[in-house]
């Protein structure tokens, strides 16, 4: 949106407020503070966006509502204000009002909702919806909207509303978006449906799944507060409550939620699976190998599968218990026979603790020849030819990973191993500073001093 340039606001010291409350991720604060400066200075459209998107966020209506009037005056509304008369209109079953907020969304980017829109104004007035879906068929994007408004019309499921097709037509656009980069759309578009229809948990799981994402992480918490332990998405609704957290780095919070819900009686596999990631990700793999165990039981006579078997494995491994991880690694492999992630880790262990490298080696090769392009699996041959004696081999194997990935400090660190074993030592120093740069905290003392002082004689690494 491109707006004129306006003198201070007539309130500066709620608009600092509001500035530092955006900041810090305080929409409530933000907007608070934007509609004491929108009252003082209520034909200024430069506060006026200001204020109607951090209204979104805060799920400040009202706010919403007259900042977007601002724009609307100043002729420089967002495509998305045109989203709450929509939801306004719906919710009260006003057919015209809402045909009259789809024509000016007509006119935007937005028009891929259009015919979907109008078919479900007509339904609402016991028109036939057909004619308005039959224009979405030039465009793609319209026609897929299209197709699924069609079905839900035709499966005239009770309580099938006007507020409720808008509703959820604007959360699949918004979960389509969820793919993408952060968007104010998002929040825009899911904050209408949930006022069409305030009843829709959907839109709520996306909207704080969108808020997140803008790292207004408590307002996205605060969004899921409000979906009751008896509605449907309420399971839904705690899966990403661990996942925020866990995206936000608050691990002791996600691990209480996540520890939470597979307490619960209806705790399922995706459950156990969230926990046990949760804790092999904050150095509980001991613990997680029990809970991927669990998994693994829940197949039943299916036995689990090569997925299931390589994060067991993987956790195993990593608890200290390499014996029983070989044992879970190879059955991943037996039930995953051409899954390189599986043939390269179950290989790459072995090479790590010293296991059978020739029996090694043949399965890197065969991961390679499946997935000649990862360099984590062109590094683990590469290392696995160097650690059996073949560093002529190993080189251009290890040098095309550290190309693939020069961020990599494992790959870079083999690397540097690989140059010193035959003379290299100016070029392995220069891959070892490499590996230091992103080398994890408890590797940096190691690293540093082959950087001081090379390789002893016969050293493996």
């Amino acid at each position: 949106m491109a707006a004129p340039a306006t003198a201070a606001p007539a309130d500066l010291s709620a608009y600092l407020k509001a500035r530092a409350a955006d900041a810090a991720g305080r929409p409530d604060l933000a907007a608070a503070s934007y509609a004491k400066v929108l009252a003082a200075s209520p034909d200024d459209p430069v506060v006026a966006i200001r204020a109607y998107r951090e209204a979104l966020e805060a799920g400040d209506m009202q706010l919403a509502t007259r900042a977007a009037a601002v724009l609307g005056k100043a002729g420089v509304a967002p495509a998305d204000a045109g989203l709450l008369p929509l939801a306004e209109a719906s919710r009260r079953g006003d057919t015209k009002a809402a045909s009259a907020a789809v024509a000016t969304l007509a006119t935007g980017p937005l028009v891929v909702l259009a015919p979907s829109l109008y078919a479900w104004v007509a339904h609402a007035e016991r028109r036939d919806p057909e004619p308005s879906l039959a224009v979405a068929a030039k465009d793609p994007v319209a026609n897929r909207f299209a197709t699924e408004t069609r079905a839900l019309i035709a499966a005239a499921l009770p309580g099938q509303t006007l507020a409720t097709g808008v509703s959820r037509l604007l959360a699949r656009l918004a979960s389509d978006l969820a793919a993408g980069e952060p968007s104010p759309l998002s929040i825009a578009l899911t904050q209408a449906a949930l006022r069409a229809d305030p009843s829709y948990d959907r839109a709520r799981i996306l909207l704080a799944d969108a808020l997140a994402r803008t790292k207004t992480v408590d307002r996205a918490l605060a969004v899921l507060d409000e979906i009751t332990p008896k509605s449907p998405f309420a399971a839904a609704a705690a899966a990403e409550r661990i996942d925020i957290l866990a995206a936000a780095d608050r691990d002791g919070e996600a691990l209480a939620a996540a520890k939470n819900r597979v307490d619960q009686k209806d705790a399922d596999a995706a459950d156990w699976q969230r926990y046990a990631d949760l804790l092999l990700t904050t150095g509980n793999p001991a613990e997680a190998a029990t809970w991927y165990a669990k998994i693994i039981a829940a197949d039943g006579a299916k036995g689990g599968t090569w997925g299931a078997w390589l994060q067991y494995g993987g956790a195993l491994d990593q608890a200290g218990r390499w014996p029983e991880a070989r044992d879970a690694l190879e059955k991943a492999v037996a039930r995953g026979p051409a899954q390189p992630l599986a043939l390269n880790y179950l290989g790459f262990a072995q090479v790590e603790h010293g296991d059978d490298i020739p029996a090694s080696i043949q399965l890197l090769e065969r991961a390679s020849r499946i997935d000649p392009t990862n360099a984590s699996i062109t590094d683990s041959l590469g290392w696995a030819y160097h650690l059996s004696g073949d560093t002529t081999r190993a080189l251009p194997l290890l040098e095309t990973a550290a190309q693939a990935e020069p961020t990599n400090a494992e790959i870079a660190d083999h690397l540097g191993d690989a140059y010193w074993s035959v003379g290299r030592n100016y070029e392995a120093r220069y891959a070892w500073r490499a590996a230091l740069l992103t080398a994890e905290p408890a590797d940096t003392a190691r690293i540093i001093a082959k950087i001081g002082n090379g390789l002893p004689a016969n050293a493996r690494r």
